[in-house]
């Protein structure tokens, strides 16, 4: 009988500089009351040793109430590290799964892990694989890897989980993704983006096919290109219709240099892209960040981190409509700092969930749901963080079968490298 998994006692001699990828806004801060009946707690503090430091990316969930994430820094080679938090009674356990080793293998994964069809864990990194010079950060452009179990079970907890890098990229196919979500299709091919890279170097979104035992990528739209009308640099990843076609959204780039949501559709010729909405800083935002989320009437969701009639960020809709499509502003964030990086996550009733990384009371970022009432939006401020406390919330929220939310935050806690928290109903 396998050994019962034991807690993690993590070294504390790694320090590392975070690697915040943050605009820095100066604002006036209003004050948003938050919502009394929700619970907040630290389920683990991160310490820069060999649990990693400073996440930067949300969280997942797998049937068994597993939560499985990434730290950006620390690790047995201070290059980041892929951890598991465990639920035992009313504690959480925390375990290192793999500490990325930097060079071929990656370093900095600063994005969000997949669960796969297969149960594997997938995700990128920012940095290593391919070593291109000035072109790439960290000796690398980064990878798309898969982390699986050791075949046999483990002697101790301790055991690695094996990598595969199922792709490193080069510049020329792509360079830096930064918080891609990847995508399965029903086929098993995963879909991502990357923020430079391409032949206009503006970035891409990538297709990666199972072939042969390995992994091909095909660039399925590399015409994003600084302040082109395409747009450019996609930091999140891409959300699909059952049609197949992708959709996303740019920082930059676009008829005024504010960013674009884009769509992109396969057809005979290729993929083209179709721009659904054109940012206007001051009119409906800014620096989109995150990506989107789609409802089940195929309505498209996301948030920018700054601009909008307040300047302090705009969450917005985007519907279909004869052929085309109508967006709509449906809340200006109340307070200035920096908006959502991820994704906005969405439940069965329809109501938005996302994280500000610099708004609330406090300055250091909240968590807040967005619900709708005789088609009106109403903001709830589920929890300001402090830079007393716990600050900097990069990731999405996620949504846990009881309700319970999840995320990290990239700074404080009580060695100052971040945490994981719980906010329960």
């Amino acid at each position: 009988m396998a050994r019962p998994e034991q807690p993690c006692f993590p070294a504390d001699h790694l320090y590392l500089v975070n690697r915040l990828l943050a605009a820095v806004f100066v604002c006036i801060v209003f004050i948003v009351p938050p919502a009394q009946a929700q619970t907040y707690s630290v389920i683990h503090n991160f310490t820069g040793g060999s649990d990693g430091g400073f996440p930067q990316a949300g969280l997942a969930m797998d049937r068994a109430g597993k939560l499985y994430g990434t730290a950006s820094t620390g690790g047995v080679s201070g290059n980041g590290v892929v951890f598991r938090l465990v639920p035992s009674g009313s504690h959480w356990i925390f375990y290192p799964l793999y500490s990325l080793p930097g060079g071929y293998d990656g370093s900095a994964p600063t994005g969000p892990l997949t669960i796969g069809p297969d149960g594997a864990l997938y995700g990128t990194t920012l940095g290593g694989g391919y070593f291109q010079g000035e072109y790439c950060e960290d000796g690398g452009c980064g990878v798309v890897f898969r982390l699986r179990p050791p075949p046999t079970a483990p002697p101790s907890a301790f055991t690695p989980w094996n990598e595969t890098v199922l792709y490193a990229f080069n510049a020329e196919d792509g360079n830096e993704p930064v918080y891609p979500q990847l995508l399965f299709d029903q086929a098993g091919n995963i879909y991502g983006t990357t923020q430079f890279g391409g032949s206009n170097v503006g970035g891409n979104v990538f297709e990666l096919t199972p072939s042969g035992g390995g992994w091909t990528e095909t660039v399925l739209y590399d015409g994003f290109e600084g302040n082109s009308p395409a747009g450019a640099q996609p930091y999140s990843g891409v959300v699909m219709d059952s049609a197949g076609n992708l959709y996303g959204t740019t920082s930059i780039g676009g008829a005024r240099g504010d960013g674009v949501v884009y769509e992109i559709s396969p057809t005979q010729n290729g993929w083209v892209q179709t721009i659904l909405h054109d940012f206007d800083f001051e009119a409906d935002g800014g620096l989109s960040y995150g990506g989107l989320v789609m409802d089940q009437a195929g309505n498209l969701y996301g948030g920018t981190v700054a601009g909008g009639t307040g300047d302090c960020g705009v969450i917005y809709e985007l519907s279909p409509s004869n052929g085309g499509w109508t967006f709509a502003p449906i809340y200006d964030l109340p307070s200035c700092g920096g908006g959502p990086y991820e994704n906005l996550t969405i439940d069965a009733s329809g109501n938005l969930y996302g994280t500000a990384y610099g708004d609330g009371a406090n300055g250091g970022g909240m968590v807040f749901k967005l619900s709708q009432s005789n088609g009106a939006w109403t903001l709830t401020d589920l929890h300001d963080f402090s830079f007393r406390t716990e600050y900097f919330p990069y990731g999405a929220v996620l949504i846990g079968p009881n309700g319970d939310l999840y995320g990290t935050a990239s700074g404080g806690g009580a060695y100052d490298h971040g945490v994981v928290w719980e906010i329960t109903p």
